[in-house]
């Protein structure tokens, strides 16, 4: 009984420590981040990725983090080393989390990152993959305001794209201020973004 009860001790504080330091890593990359040391942060979440194999959440961010770089990014090269890496990211973290709302709205973003860049290359072969993203995300998660917005601003893009009324989707971007009012979040680590965004939408809904 006392060997069983020593291993169980011995388990719970690895099991402790193990947790720790994925907290202190995962906190000093979002630091890094905040700093706006990408290339820092991504290379510590996914140091913190090779340790912890069956959290989706690093993974994630490594994709992230390389997505939002991309927005903007003229280099073909550059954006192409970067998406292809988020893809490869976040191909891991669905294997991880199937059927996950968050891990799809970060699917899209990629295709809608490959599509700022160059809509008449990529338009036709990814918008149709982008909106079937945001219909599924929204059937498994209705009510998670970065899927309402994610989705909202997807659908105001391109109808300003076709030349039509964004009007009719600016009630989806207040549902999703509504959203977020209310939204807890699983943990400290979990996705938590798109409000202030959301909100910036909002203001020009009104104008």
């Amino acid at each position: 009984m006392k060997k069983v009860m020593s291993i169980l001790v011995l388990f719970v504080s690895t099991m402790t420590f193990a947790q720790d330091q994925f907290d202190k890593g995962m906190q000093k990359a979002f630091q890094l981040w905040d700093e706006g040391e990408t290339i820092e942060a991504s290379n510590m979440f996914e140091r913190i990725s090779n340790a912890e194999m069956g959290n989706w959440l690093p993974y994630y961010y490594v994709s992230s983090i390389n997505t939002i770089a991309s927005f903007g990014e003229k280099d073909k090269e550059k954006l192409k080393q970067q998406l292809e890496k988020a893809q490869e990211f976040i191909d891991v973290a669905k294997a991880i989390a199937p059927n996950n709302p968050e891990i799809l709205v970060q699917q899209a973003m990629i295709y809608t990152a490959y599509i700022a860049f160059d809509g008449a290359a990529y338009g036709m072969t990814l918008s149709g993959k982008v909106a079937a993203l945001y219909a599924k995300a929204a059937q498994l998660a209705p009510n998670n305001p970065r899927v309402v917005f994610s989705k909202a601003e997807w659908d105001m893009g391109s109808a300003a794209y076709f030349g039509q009324d964004t009007a009719p989707y600016c009630k989806d971007v207040e549902r999703s201020l509504e959203l977020f009012n209310t939204f807890k979040a699983e943990s400290d680590f979990h996705p938590n973004w798109g409000k202030d965004r959301a909100q910036a939408t909002s203001e020009n809904c009104k104008k």
